[in-house]
């Protein structure tokens, strides 16, 4: 389903898009829920409590970033196989507790790390067939 041998720059963009935003959404989400606070226990409590993150400017932006992400990765579609290009999203579960130990200090131990450098062997070795 590639159009065309010529190197393709806009392909790699569009999926690197996604996952960059995807990624984004992850790491606002939870700065602004650690932010907010713990849940409420009432039901009146928590939908007060969602309301109010669901109109903060930050989480906005993660709803714009989700959509855009949208866009990018149906365009995206257009230049690759579902199979092709699904695997670099798994990216984000590399990227995401990278994040998350640099502005959070997660803690990142060696089962962590052995398992994004598994991801991305799996990452090198399913690309090496395209």
């Amino acid at each position: 389903m590639r159009p065309s041998k010529a190197p393709d720059v806009l392909g790699p963009a569009l999926i690197g898009t996604t996952i960059l935003l995807t990624v984004y959404g992850q790491l606002i989400v939870k700065w602004q829920v650690g932010m907010a606070g713990a849940l409420p226990g009432s039901l009146s409590g928590r939908l007060h409590f969602l309301a109010r993150l669901v109109i903060n400017p930050w989480m906005l932006s993660v709803f714009v970033a989700a959509a855009i992400a949208a866009l990018s990765w149906m365009a995206a579609m257009t230049r690759y196989e579902l199979s092709v290009a699904y695997p670099y999203v798994a990216l984000s579960f590399v990227l995401v507790p990278l994040g998350s130990a640099a502005f959070f200090d997660e803690p990142l131990n060696i089962a962590k790390v052995a398992g994004m450098a598994f991801i991305v062997a799996g990452l090198i070795i399913g690309s090496s067939g395209t």
